[in-house]
């Protein structure tokens, strides 16, 4: 049998992406998806009319497997499963979305990675890059697929990519000019199994650099110094908590950027971000931008007006003298501690959700007499609550939805104090993502 299709496993918008450019650049194309119950009406209506992809939903028949030569997987599909490893035993070539795109885009990728911190630092990384050349696009995990914009690239093009472990389990020859680990902290375990594959998913995305390129590592992280220190590229360390001989690091609130010479990016009074995680964020999309060649002026100018991304720490309101922070996008403990960490008030906390098999006791710790209530909602409630109370945490509230979550924290909450919903866990089972899930808490607190 002639091998001449292409399968993608998995029909999320990444899924519906790959198959999009594969059928530009006619592919003969199968679309497979392991959950019966989706709709396949619905699936080829996302592919569009003018599609001629087949849609196959639950078995996977030898057959068709034997009738393929690449699988492109979806990051949200785990490549441990037992079809997956099946299809390797075959010798067939396992891609994911963003190496598809890799291998048909042209121009240059800047990309990152990290467990917290990766699209605040995306965005600003892209307005930069904007404010420098015509044709950048901004891809990823970010929202916007790789894959479907891979095609309009030129060798002038830049992508500015943010990438996640998932993404990068499946790269073969992906090669940013310019790539960056933020950090590295314990997230999706119940995926990787291991810290050691979740790290080593993470540092994939420098693989591939070799003298002419660029990664930028965080120096307060041990991993990823340690990491810096066995790499072939160049390697730019940023610092919040010392000076360095070469790289970018916080000295009196002023960010300074040192390779040949010193420069003054900027004082983090001038940033509208706040808390240091996000002056983290500042210090890797300017040491990116500026070891790519962007010119100092226009970093400068662009992190000063950067008023940060949706989700993250985001003012929403303030009502009856109650201030309220949407920080939807902590969905992990660590992102967490960032969320309460940059609250400077007595602050009604809203966390719980899904169970990523994560540790919560080191989140509750950094309440720092903060937190004057944790309302819990969603699957971990009761984990949580646990955690809280082994160590020495009783102020719980346990609630059975977000709006009930936002009405308990409007009734408890005096003026001057703030509201944050930064929930520690991912917000599958009740949402479909974690905008979705910010959404809702913006309606619900604007309602009230």
């Amino acid at each position: 049998m002639s091998k001449e299709k292409v399968l993608v496993f998995g029909s999320g918008i990444s899924g519906i992406g790959a198959c999009r450019l594969l059928e530009q650049v006619n592919k003969d194309v199968i679309l497979y998806d392991g959950n019966v119950s989706l709709d396949a009406d619905k699936i080829r209506e996302q592919l569009g009319r003018t599609s001629r992809a087949e849609v196959v939903l639950g078995e996977l028949s030898e057959e068709i497997i034997d009738s393929l030569e690449l699988v492109v997987m979806s990051p949200g599909v785990p490549t441990d499963l037992s079809i997956v490893e099946t299809m390797r035993e075959k010798g067939l070539p396992i891609w994911g979305e963003i190496e598809l795109a890799y291998h048909y885009g042209k121009g240059d990728v800047l990309a990152i990675t990290g467990t917290n911190g990766k699209t605040t630092t995306t965005a600003l990384l892209g307005e930069i890059m904007k404010n420098y050349k015509e044709s950048v696009y901004v891809v990823g995990n970010i929202g916007n697929p790789y894959t479907a914009v891979a095609l309009d690239m030129t060798a002038e093009s830049i992508a500015v990519a943010e990438v996640s472990s998932f993404q990068l389990e499946t790269i073969h020859s992906f090669c940013p000019r310019v790539s960056a680990i933020l950090n590295i902290t314990p997230d999706h375990l119940n995926r990787h199994h291991t810290m050691e594959n979740y790290i080593a998913a993470k540092q994939d995305i420098a693989k591939n650099q070799s003298v002419g390129d660029v990664c930028v590592l965080n120096y307060e992280d041990d991993v990823t110094r340690k990491f810096g220190e066995r790499l072939q590229c160049q390697v730019l360390y940023f610092s919040s908590q010392r000076k360095l001989e070469k790289g970018i690091f916080l000295d009196g609130g002023n960010i300074i950027y040192k390779n040949d010479e010193e420069m003054l990016v900027c004082h983090v009074d001038e940033l509208q971000i706040l808390g240091t995680h996000n002056h983290e964020n500042v210090m890797a999309a300017s040491a990116m931008a500026l070891s790519y060649g962007v010119p100092i002026e226009i970093v400068r100018n662009t992190v000063k007006s950067f008023a940060g991304v949706a989700h993250r720490i985001e003012f929403v309101c303030e009502k009856n003298g109650v201030t309220y922070y949407n920080d939807s996008k902590g969905t992990n403990p660590d992102a967490a501690i960032k969320g309460i960490q940059a609250m400077n008030r007595k602050t009604l906390l809203i966390g719980g959700g899904y169970d990523k098999d994560s540790e919560y006791e080191e989140w509750i710790q950094s309440f720092d007499g903060k937190v004057k209530q944790l309302v819990l909602l969603g699957q971990t409630r009761e984990k949580i609550a646990e955690a809280a109370r082994r160590v020495g945490f009783e102020d719980i509230i346990l609630v059975d939805s977000l709006e009930e979550a936002v009405q308990t924290c409007a009734r408890l909450a005096e003026p001057g104090e703030a509201v944050l919903l930064s929930p520690a866990c991912a917000s599958w089972g009740m949402f479909k993502n974690y905008e979705e899930r910010g959404d809702k808490f913006r309606d619900f607190v604007k309602a009230l």
